[in-house]
């Protein structure tokens, strides 16, 4: 069973304190303690990984540039920590090379796949050369096409599918069928999915995904009840913006 500082996955870093998605919140939450981390990826038009969540850096940046149509040059003269706070001025947004060498022994990095298939590759020869154990990597995306491809190159890493069932919509208006999600997933030879915690989000479904031997995590979850409530459901992975936060809390 995980001990709950590696159940705990600090979403884009400590995203609550620091600017999201840099090394400094990355860094701070290894820092704090936490052993997972999560991040999100883009490919550059020079085919360089950049973390960033957004598909351009107006948000985090008040610049906007399109990342699949600039280069890393280009993106490292932006200011992404700024926005957040003046302390964080001149923070830049970083690559996936950066952020891997931050990754402790004991640590867990899960990669959000942002881009198309194409970054698969670069992907790869990034994990490949970082020197951390396939137990420490973890790759999420939406796209159930690009997992299949990622996980037929990359077999030796865990591989979730989003889903983010009621996020958009309440959850009396949804039919969600859980053996088809289950038989997809499987059928994929992914790991597990990673789901929006919503009202859909109970003890059934958890233990309907379980049961099959698949692993589940959900996203984004500030709420230590909530939290403590979903840990006592069976919930393998908690996506929180407020993670060392949450660790010492619940610890309590």
């Amino acid at each position: 069973m995980l001990k709950l500082n590696e159940l705990l996955i600090a979403h884009r870093g400590e995203s609550f304190d620091a600017p999201e998605n840099t090394l400094s919140s990355i860094v701070l939450a290894w820092k704090r303690q936490v052993k997972a981390v999560e991040i999100d990826i883009h490919l550059t038009r020079d085919n360089e990984i950049v973390v960033i969540h957004d598909y351009d850096t107006l948000r985090v940046s008040g610049k906007k540039k399109i990342i699949k149509k600039s280069s890393l040059e280009e993106l490292k003269l932006l200011d992404a920590g700024k926005y957040k706070n003046p302390v964080w001025e001149n923070v830049r947004i970083p690559t996936l090379k950066e952020v891997l060498q931050t990754v402790p022994a004991d640590g867990r990095l899960i990669i959000e796949i942002k881009s198309d298939a194409k970054i698969l590759e670069f992907l790869k020869s990034d994990l490949d050369q970082s020197g951390l154990k396939n137990s420490q990597i973890e790759i999420i995306a939406f796209n159930a096409g690009t997992l299949a491809k990622a996980k037929q190159m990359m077999p030796d890493y865990s591989l979730f599918w989003l889903l983010d069932l009621d996020y958009f919509w309440p959850h009396w208006i949804l039919q969600i069928n859980k053996k088809r999600m289950i038989n997809k997933v499987k059928r994929l030879h992914l790991d597990g999915v990673d789901v929006w915690a919503g009202r859909i989000l109970d003890k059934r479904f958890i233990e309907a995904f379980k049961n099959e031997g698949l692993r589940i995590y959900t996203w984004t979850v500030d709420n230590p009840e909530k939290a403590k409530s979903l840990i006592e459901n069976g919930i393998d992975g908690i996506t929180t913006n407020r993670a060392g936060w949450m660790l010492e809390l619940l610890n309590k």
